[in-house]
């Protein structure tokens, strides 16, 4: 992972590229040290929080690869949208796909461990036991695409061009940064103002560009002359908004490191762009395109079939995982005056009937989500346990009282559509927050004014889900109007909290981390992923305390159970539902290896094509 990357729902797998375009990946972890470089410090090759690393020092190759798979040939996927920028790190526009591929971490994880890191630009780092400061030291072999040497200078152009004209959450995440200096060539080294555990490892996740390159130009602005990058992967061709082709570089410095090793097996990946998802799909079972990952549940189970699914030319696979599951919702923005009151927000979760929805629209396929730790031990289930309580007392006259007394549980109906005792529950609700319902209307008590809001979405596959509670809402007398727009229109106005609700989620917690604080603490009101406006006493106080825990397993699992309860018991977001297991479909040329990375389905990571099986395929349109 880099840190450009978070993943949101499971209906749609767009979501994570258009919401979260810019989020810091800011893992925790604790080094294993190789050897002590002085009383007071560790030098290590590796970087971890909870466990000892799954991969010892020497080790070769990850598990879930074949060190010896095949490199070449060409594979094509899909996008929907369009693209006019290769910047990943501006603060506008539209980024092509494999624009997150240019650049190179310090670090890389592994995709079967979590907040592991091991050598990738840094081949080792020292860092002190009081966690107020670290020391990359540079591979002296690594190198930008144009073969200069990525230095220490790098390393700290990098930072400071982030902080000065990237994305507003890297400062404000960084904020506890006192000083970046290169000690000399190879070494950088960065000081805290305070002791920062998780700050020290997410340091290690920095996307790596030259200094050469980019001190002439605007890293704010989009750019539409492809950059100079520090990783394998270059973008050889395009045209603007419709396609773009990426290019593995055969004389990349790093591909035979332990980390990159049977990895990245094909020469060129290209991206061609659809308006609508479903010519995409038609334009996949064609053969326009080689992969595609379905999280539309009908299309699943109806729509693919045909003659190259009969022949085998085509394959549908269902893997199941334990995969952490995100928190795919709409989200209420509590900053409008009509989502501030907590029993209306509670209200109107009633409308959305999810066993009628399931069983109509989803070929009950899916499982509603209750948690925001959903498939973790983390999860709050039961009443909270003593440990709990200890960590909520503090706050305990700040938060909901059904925390200590009630579990969490979404609204559940029979499937029948009739839902006349869930929007009685909702009616009284209303009435107890002020609101009555005259001549067919709900409006407020004191003022008069109707209950009317907007969702707004992007998808028309989620506009067809948010019909049913749209009806559901109408039979309350609340209009909700429908706001469907394009995917630039829909970053700005969430830029912009320019919404009163929005069809979206929130990452998949694996566990609870420092992140949560740009999700939920009242100092990130402005950042893109609080986005639900909370600004919450409580809840800050709680992630403040998983941010000072993050090297205890104990407390951490205390205080994210505790948050848990807090946050479902606040009723921020209508929660939606998830499905653990891969839908994938692919023609039928490719190879994998016998073992599935973890938390990844594999692909196009670690598989490379199959010769013969390519061979017996009709010529389709998929070269580059």
């Amino acid at each position: 992972m880099n840190v450009a990357d978070f993943t949101l729902g499971q209906e749609e797998c767009t979501v994570k590229k258009i919401i979260i375009l810019f989020i810091i990946l800011a893992l925790t972890g604790i080094g294993f040290s190789v050897a002590p470089a002085e009383e007071g410090s560790i030098v290590s090759t590796r970087f971890s929080l909870r466990d000892t690393p799954k991969y010892k020092e020497g080790f070769t190759h990850f598990d879930y690869v074949n060190p010896d798979a095949p490199k070449g040939g060409s594979i094509t996927l899909s996008s929907t949208g369009t693209f006019d920028s290769f910047n990943r790190y501006s603060q506008r526009g539209d980024v092509a796909e494999g624009s997150d591929d240019l650049y190179d971490t310090l670090m890389k994880g592994s995709d079967d461990e979590i907040d592991v890191l091991y050598p990738l630009i840094a081949e080792k780092l020292e860092y002190a036991k009081d966690h107020t400061w670290i020391i990359f030291y540079i591979d002296k072999r690594a190198v930008f695409q144009d073969k200069k040497p990525i230095t220490a200078d790098d390393v700290v152009f990098t930072f400071h061009t982030f902080m000065e004209k990237g994305v507003p959450h890297f400062k404000s995440y960084y904020k506890d940064v006192a000083k970046v200096e290169a000690l000399d060539s190879q070494r950088v080294k960065f000081t805290l103002k305070l002791p920062r555990i998780d700050l020290l490892h997410s340091l290690a996740g920095l996307n790596i560009i030259p200094k050469h390159y980019w001190e002439k130009k605007d890293f704010s602005e989009p750019a539409t002359e492809v950059p100079l990058g520090s990783s394998g992967f270059t973008i050889d061709s395009f045209k603007m908004g419709q396609y773009v082709v990426i290019k593995r570089l055969k004389d990349y410095w790093a591909k035979d490191l332990p980390v990159n090793k049977g990895r990245h097996n094909f020469d060129f990946i290209r991206y061609d762009y659809y308006k609508d998802e479903a010519v995409t799909l038609e334009a996949f079972k064609a053969g326009e395109f080689d992969f595609r990952s379905e999280n539309v549940a009908t299309q699943w189970a109806t729509l693919y079939t045909g003659d190259n699914f009969d022949k085998k030319m085509v394959l549908k696979e269902e893997i199941p995982h334990e995969i952490p599951q995100a928190m795919q919702a709409l989200i209420y923005n509590t900053q409008r005056e009509v989502f501030k009151d907590i029993r209306v927000r509670e209200a109107l979760i009633y409308a959305m009937d999810f066993e009628w929805m399931n069983q109509h629209l989803f070929y009950n396929q899916y499982t509603r989500t209750r948690s925001y730790f959903q498939n973790t031990e983390y999860e709050a289930k039961g009443l909270p346990s003593k440990e709990e309580i200890a960590c909520l007392d503090p706050v305990k006259d700040k938060i909901p009282p059904r925390v200590y007394t009630h579990e969490y549980k979404p609204p559940v109906t029979d499937g029948s559509g009739n839902i006349r005792p869930q929007l009685r529950e909702a009616l009284a609700l209303l009435k107890e927050a002020g609101w009555e319902i005259k001549d067919k209307k709900m409006v407020h008590k004191t003022s008069g004014k109707p209950m009317e809001f907007e969702v707004l979405l992007y998808s028309p596959t989620m506009e067809r889900i948010t019909i049913p509670v749209q009806d559901n809402l109408k039979k309350l007398g609340i209009t909700l109007n429908i706001r469907r727009v394009d995917t630039t229109q829909f970053i700005n106005r969430l830029r912009e909290r320019d919404f009163d609700m929005v069809s979206g989620g929130y990452s998949a917690n694996a566990f609870p981390s420092s992140n949560l604080k740009v999700a939920w603490h009242s100092g990130y009101l402005d950042s893109t992923y609080n986005t639900a406006g909370v600004t919450d006493p409580a809840i800050d106080y709680l992630v403040e305390k998983i941010d000072q825990h993050q090297t205890d397993k104990a407390a951490l699992l205390s205080y994210g159970r505790a948050l848990d309860r807090v946050l479902q018991w606040n009723f921020f977001v209508v929660p939606e539902w998830h499905l653990s297991k891969f839908r994938i479909a692919y023609w039928n040329r490719f190879e994998r290896p016998a073992v599935r990375p973890k938390y990844s389905v594999g692909f196009p990571d670690t598989w490379w094509i199959d010769k013969d099986k390519d061979d017996k395929l009709p010529k389709r349109n998929t070269s580059k």
